[in-house]
């Protein structure tokens, strides 16, 4: 039915259809679904008052708005359900075994350890595997993940476990949210002498929503102050109850500085798995999986650690990791040997793919590389539209001239590159939710994994921005380029320290503000003529003190009648002075301003820069 809309513009209107579009999607590709000219529906959206061409992705709000309008409703496909949909493009499911039942064996649990920053989650993984992660991590922060495998006696059986180390600081939380999502029991390190601490509840809420069994380390038993019955207490009331009070959640007391009861609580792992979940897995279908951690490394290129969860991933297959893909060049396990195969729960290093993948990103092995290919590239262009919606600003006519005009809103490009791209994520995560006002935007233009390069430098140049190297130096040239360029690189370990320099870094960049502190006030007792210097006031001043070259305002009445005056001169008797105070008399010259009254209030005041808090 076509009927007119806003503005006059002719356009089918909908009769409360839902329309499915996924992220990112442009004006063309409603018009596609709605059978409209894609002009229409940039006119009705001027009329609305924003600005978005046809061809342009734009954000969720915004089809909200044009589909509310046009009397449709929006569902916005989630990244989870897009993926899906373009897998089964391709005759792929993901996220299920195949096979029949006999096809299933056990598989080795999968284990996310949680817990607030320095309740001892990397020294509990240090002496779970013996061996030193604590030494190489700057200011004692885990500041990215890894994967590890172990074996432990339960019942005369070795059985595997295997564990992801989730970083404990707070900017982490979104890779802490998704490592949870692909575990199977978490175990929550507690400290005996701190007790339950924010990042405890976060990391339980996290473990919650992903619906996993929680084992309870309680960890420093051996310190002073140590009180493992008060953390018993406390987590009873986030509903975890101890065995022992008659609960269904496992603790273990333990030390990991001493070595003391971690072969318990790995029991624990594998009693607590048994009891309440069916993990098994087919070995023999094509490898599907999760990519825990990825980096560029300057010798074997793009290396991830991902995580099979179920298949056997072999050397030579074909994969696919987000949007990065190739052949599986040769795979090591977390002690750094040779394998040449993965089963479920098994996680491993790959090397051969085309780029770093993302931390979270799922893989998949498929038949051809083409098939590999036509995914990841398609991948790309869904994550790259999505951001580009996110990233546009939603300009109104109303204020479409402040925008344009240089300077008014101003912006702090950055280029973010490190050592691993969690860390990368988390950090860019991190520097977008810093608050400093409207005036000032914070873009980032560019992230990577690996050196600073000059490519890297030649953007910077281009878009003043400014380098943050995370664990990462420049390298060779780029270093010499950025010297000469004047662009400015700063290299961070510590996440701490680059927020913060960053977030100062941003309120310098505020437009300073004014505040107005009133200095004194005059009476106007007397007016004396003078042929060189025009009227001049004689006052007295009724209080703080009036200064020459302050500012001013004439008030008569209690009405201001003149703003923006200033005390030319400043006299007392025959003398000049700069300042006088409150009870004395003395004589005003406000320059070329003459209109004064006997009886008019000569108010002075300054403007303070208010400082940035």
């Amino acid at each position: 039915m076509q009927a007119p809309s806003v503005g006059g513009v002719m356009l089918p209107r909908g009769n409360g259809e839902t329309i499915r579009l996924s992220r990112g999607a442009s004006l063309t590709d409603f018009a596609e679904k709605i059978n409209a000219n894609p002009a229409s529906l940039v006119a009705v959206m001027m009329n609305l008052g924003e600005m978005v061409t046809a061809t342009q992705s734009v954000s969720d709000e915004t089809l909200q708005l044009l589909a509310e309008e046009m009397n449709y409703n929006v569902q916005i496909v989630s990244p989870e359900e897009e993926d899906r949909e373009l897998l089964e493009s391709f005759d792929i499911e993901f996220g299920e075994d195949q096979g029949s039942e006999e096809d299933l064996v056990v598989r080795p649990p999968v284990v996310t350890v949680m817990g607030h920053v320095d309740h001892g989650k990397t020294r509990l993984l240090d002496a779970i595997r013996k061996t030193n992660v604590v030494a190489g991590e700057a200011g004692g922060i885990t500041q990215h993940i890894g994967a590890y495998q172990v074996t432990t006696e339960v019942n005369g059986e070795e059985r595997a476990i295997t564990f992801i180390d989730t970083p404990g600081h707070e900017a982490f939380t979104a890779m802490r949210a998704r490592g949870a999502k692909s575990t199977d029991i978490a175990i929550l390190v507690v400290a005996a002498n701190d007790g339950v601490m924010p990042q405890t509840v976060e990391a339980l809420n996290h473990a919650k929503a992903a619906d996993v069994p929680i084992v309870v380390a309680v960890n420093k038993i051996d310190v002073e102050g140590a009180d493992p019955t008060k953390v018993r207490g406390q987590l009873t009331e986030y509903g975890l109850v101890a065995e022992e009070y008659g609960g269904d959640t496992m603790f273990v007391d333990i030390s990991a500085k001493q070595g003391l009861n971690i072969d318990s609580l790995l029991e624990a792992v594998i009693l607590t798995a048994d009891a309440t979940l069916d993990l098994r897995a087919n070995p023999k279908q094509a490898a599907q999986g999760i990519a825990i951690e990825s980096r560029l490394d300057r010798g074997r290129g793009a290396v991830a650690t991902v995580l099979v969860q179920r298949g056997t991933l072999r050397v030579g297959d074909t994969m696919v990791v987000g949007d990065a893909y190739g052949r599986v060049r040769a795979m090591l396990d977390d002690s750094g040997k040779n394998v040449t195969e993965a089963g479920p729960s098994m996680p491993v290093q790959v090397l051969g793919l085309t780029n770093v993948p993302g931390a979270g990103d799922n893989f998949i092995v498929v038949d051809e590389d083409r098939t590999a290919r036509q995914i990841a590239e398609k991948r790309a262009a869904r994550e790259r539209n999505a951001a580009f919606a996110k990233r546009a600003r939603r300009v109104s006519l109303e204020d479409l001239d402040k925008v344009l005009k240089a300077g008014e809103v101003q912006q702090l490009n950055l280029i973010i590159k490190g050592d691993a791209s969690g860390s990368v994520e988390a950090l860019e995560s991190s520097l977008l939710q810093l608050d400093v006002g409207e005036e000032v935007d914070i873009r980032v233009l560019h992230r990577g994994v690996g050196a600073v390069t000059e490519s890297d430098i030649d953007l910077a140049m281009g878009s003043d921005a400014i380098v943050i190297g995370f664990n990462v130096r420049a390298a060779g040239r780029a270093q010499q380029m950025a010297e000469r360029e004047g662009v400015d690189v700063r290299y961070y370990s510590v996440i701490y320290q680059a927020i913060e320099e960053i977030e100062a870094a941003l309120k310098g960049m505020l437009k300073p503000e004014y505040e107005e502190v009133e200095l004194g006030t005059a009476e106007i007792r007397e007016i004396f003529k003078s042929s060189k210097l025009g009227n001049i006031a004689g006052v007295v001043i009724r209080s703080g003190e009036v200064r020459r070259n302050a500012k001013a305002r004439l008030i008569r009445d209690g009405k201001v009648v003149a703003e923006n005056l200033t005390i030319d001169g400043l006299r007392r008797f025959k003398d000049d002075v700069t300042e006088i105070r409150e009870g004395f008399e003395g004589g005003i010259n406000l320059g070329n301003f003459n209109d004064i009254k006997v009886g008019d209030i000569i108010a002075t005041y300054e403007l303070r820069e208010k400082p940035r808090v």
